[in-house]
């Protein structure tokens, strides 16, 4: 029995101490990629996490070979740890798995980021929140959609460009009226709406009207829904003050009229302008979670900047400028820690709603 034990012994050291040196590995190696890193955007983030867990499994593994164990028992241990990861994967709801997939994949692909304008199908919006299993969208009415991962990398995304977008305006006119007229008429419009590099294209000659399609480019893509409404407004105007009839696309009213009267609505002068209960954009009402995740996102990602820029200033100063340096550098952190901590407190309030 003693014998036995005598035997039994080293192999339980060795066990022990390789489990203390694969314990002390595994909590340096969250330390360095983890531990109190408030700096770390969440991609970065992600990556690390995943590497964590592959570092544990690895871990495990290594430490059931160290077992003092026959070895047959031990390929025991190892399938049944094969197993039970397989089950884990084979009984999880493939929809889970799919949209993490997905997620993980457009991490990296990163096809549009938080407040951009994203047309899904029939659904447009502004991105308000990323995740792993969903993306959630801000639509013209306010509503907030989730759309699963697997649904976006399966379906064609269109993404309004941050550097600008053409807004474009559609119309039917008669032949009665020159089409250069109507494209002088029209390039004034998108003159007046401040858009830039105007043009207009002739796009269908019917068989009662003329189709026209004109357009301009909008860099400031934020104000997208009130310039289209602008534009819109800016060509009745142009048309109607210049004596053109928009009897689009055929004239069917069956209302006995004057011989020679126009259908052109006579502004007054004197008309008071409706007064607004704010001055706000129609936008900062409609995407107002989505204005709000981008600023929080640009803020940390300003932040996260800095930090790196004082790190590296850090580097090569003298002692008496690290002690400015590092007091900057915990403020920052604290900023960026609240920051992210409001993010994820919203993000969990969204999620119970």
């Amino acid at each position: 029995m003693l014998d036995k034990l005598g035997e039994a012994i080293p192999g339980l050291l060795g066990f022990v101490a390789s489990g203390l040196v694969l314990g002390a590995a595994l909590w340096a190696a969250y330390r360095v990629l983890l531990g109190n890193r408030p700096d770390l955007d969440p991609d970065k983030k992600l990556s690390r996490q995943l590497f964590m867990v592959f570092f544990a499994l690895v871990a495990l593994v290594l430490l059931t070979l160290a077992l003092p164990v026959d070895e047959t028992i031990r390929n025991q241990i190892l399938s049944l740890i094969g197993i039970v990861l397989s089950g884990l994967v084979a009984f999880s709801s493939t929809a889970i798995v799919g949209n993490l997939m997905a997620g993980l994949m457009m991490r990296f692909t990163k096809p549009f980021r938080v407040g951009d304008f994203v047309q899904v199908e029939e659904f447009f919006g502004r991105v308000t929140e990323t995740g792993l299993l969903d993306t959630e969208f801000q639509t013209e009415h306010r509503e907030l959609i989730a759309f699963p991962n697997s649904y976006l990398i399966s379906h064609p995304v269109t993404v309004t460009r941050s550097s600008g977008t053409i807004v474009s305006a559609q119309l039917s006119l008669g032949f009665d009226v020159h089409h250069l007229t109507i494209e002088k008429l029209l390039l004034e419009a998108v003159k007046k709406t401040e858009l830039e590099d105007g043009f207009v294209q002739i796009i269908q000659i019917g068989d009662f009207s003329v189709s026209y399609r004109v357009s301009g480019l909008l860099t400031e893509v934020k104000s997208l829904i009130s310039t289209r409404s602008r534009l819109l407004g800016h060509v009745l105007d142009t048309l109607h003050e210049a004596g053109v009839e928009i009897l689009s696309p055929n004239f069917m009213a069956q209302r006995p009229q004057p011989d020679g009267l126009k259908m052109i609505p006579v502004a007054s002068e004197k008309q008071a302008p409706v007064k607004k209960k704010h001055e706000e954009s129609p936008e900062s009402v409609i995407f107002d979670k989505a204005e709000e995740a981008e600023a929080v996102h640009e803020q940390i990602q300003t932040i996260q900047k800095s930090i790196q820029d004082l790190r590296d200033q850090r580097e090569t100063c003298e002692n008496a400028e690290k002690d400015r340096i590092d007091q900057e550098l915990e403020t920052l952190n604290e900023r960026l820690e609240a920051l992210q901590n409001s993010k994820n407190k919203d993000e969990g309030a969204s999620s119970n709603h």
